[in-house]
């Protein structure tokens, strides 16, 4: 495992130079400038999934000594995971897509603020201290404004488990006084993170745990399949009902696992495909994370194709109009969201967006009107009617996966778009402005001066 080694605003792997930008951290003044362009056409390989790999760094904790994680993107919400651990006591050291992050010496449990408020990701640290230490101090977490996205469903499950919470100055301060013992949970929802903390906490509590409606995304059963390897006893992992049973924290012990690919990374570059033309492939995916929205591909005029690690979409005639409804897996993923609001801004006819899991995911739509779309905002519901075509404009991300959604507007826009706030974007794609000119985008990234220069 390479040395990491701290260079002022740069990073050496290897004894080789890796610039902020492909360490995954953003400089703050960064656009991305996309021209209309001919086409998408090509292959592209998908990272590990972001929402994944996260919550494998965090269950590292659990297992004292070294855990090995492959298949990690290089993105910014790793940077400051990485920081958060390190932070904790942890050693992580980066050899390319792979972790090694060592937490032997992990002797602290409080999270600070200026972390965890970054990246609402960090909360799933939460059930691996109280794991490890039974007790914990976590700031309540931040992250994109797409929602409220309240942690009380954490709470609960967590209080069933036998801790106990309380709020100090703006810290979630848990404990368990009488230790933690299985219980049977109901989720009111089917929240990931809720089943993320209670399934890494539940590993070593005595006894039984069931958690019943859980969450079912893959990213749970990627945790599960990880926890295992370090020596617990989940099953149902990927179901709504899951069962572990509980083991000594000295059982758990530190692995070598592979992050799964990232389902909404592939979902974005089929959009893509699907909104130029095509054909995209996107490699390293399993197409059944992606079944309803392939379904939507087909549904809107598509031709979706599938081998057992890949999707190729193409399309000849005009995109067709489609009604979406957002709800957890393995329903419409609201990732997904923005960009299929992307593809019903051209298509032929009107139509209908239900967000059903964050109440401001559509602020997209404010600024994908800015380029000449025809959205009509009524209370979780979005009425699309498509246009012709869209045109080139100046725009923000107003969170990860609109923002990812303006840059792919951009290349079917007329003129030029420049999108800015593209921090947003680097917490969740790796390298997606190379990914999309390797494919034919007319994409480039730059200081915002030098954009305004060229204009």
């Amino acid at each position: 495992m390479a040395k990491r080694h701290r260079l002022n605003k740069s990073i050496v792997y290897n004894d080789a130079p890796v610039t902020l930008q492909q360490k995954g951290t953003t400089l703050a003044d960064d656009v991305i400038i996309v021209r209309e362009s001919a086409n998408l056409e090509g292959s592209v390989q998908v990272s590990g999934a972001k929402n994944s790999a996260l919550k494998l760094m965090a269950a590292s904790i659990i297992g004292c000594g070294k855990t090995t994680i492959g298949n990690v993107p290089l993105i910014s919400d790793i940077a400051i995971m990485s920081d958060v651990l390190e932070r904790l006591g942890a050693t992580v050291e980066r050899d390319g897509h792979e972790l090694a992050i060592d937490t032997t010496d992990v002797n602290r449990f409080e999270t600070p603020y200026e972390l965890v408020t970054k990246m609402r990701a960090s909360i799933s640290v939460l059930g691996p201290l109280i794991a490890r230490f039974g007790k914990a101090k976590v700031a309540m977490p931040g992250g994109c404004q797409i929602g409220a996205r309240k942690i009380d469903m954490h709470l609960v499950g967590l209080q069933v488990l036998g801790v106990e919470f309380e709020v100090d100055h703006g810290y979630l301060v848990a404990s368990t006084p009488h230790g933690l013992r299985g219980g049977h949970i109901f989720l009111d929802f089917p929240s990931v993170g809720a089943t993320e903390n209670t399934m890494m906490t539940a590993c070593v509590a005595e006894g039984e745990t069931i958690i019943d409606n859980a969450a079912r995304e893959p990213e749970i059963e990627d945790l599960a399949n990880m926890l295992n390897a370090m020596g617990a006893k989940i099953e149902g992992a990927g179901t709504s009902v899951v069962t572990i049973q509980g083991v000594p924290l000295e059982s758990m012990h530190p692995c070598t696992h592979d992050t799964v690919g990232d389902r909404i990374e592939a979902g974005t570059f089929l959009v893509g495909g699907a909104l130029m033309g095509g054909p995209v492939q996107v490699k390293g995916i399993d197409p059944s994370y992606l079944r309803m929205a392939i379904m939507k591909l087909e549904a809107m005029g598509c031709t979706v194709e599938t081998t057992e690690d890949s999707v190729t979409v193409k399309r000849e005639g005009p995109l067709q109009a489609v009604d979406i409804q957002t709800l957890p897996h393995p329903g419409f993923p609201t990732d997904l969201q923005a960009q299929f609001m992307l593809l019903a801004t051209v298509a032929q006819g009107s139509s209908i967006i239900t967000e059903n899991v964050f109440e401001n995911r559509f602020m997209f739509a404010a600024e994908i009107t800015r380029m000449g779309a025809d959205v009509t905002i009524d209370d979780h519901h979005a009425i699309v009617s498509g246009v012709s075509r869209l045109q080139g404009a100046p725009v923000e991300a107003t969170d990860l996966r609109a923002g990812a959604a303006l840059v792919l507007a951009g290349l079917a826009a007329e003129g030029e778009t420049v999108v800015h706030k593209i921090q947003h974007i680097d917490r969740g794609y790796e390298d997606y402005v190379g990914k999309l000119v390797s494919l034919g985008g007319d994409v480039r990234r730059c200081a915002a001066h030098e954009g305004r220069r060229d204009q």
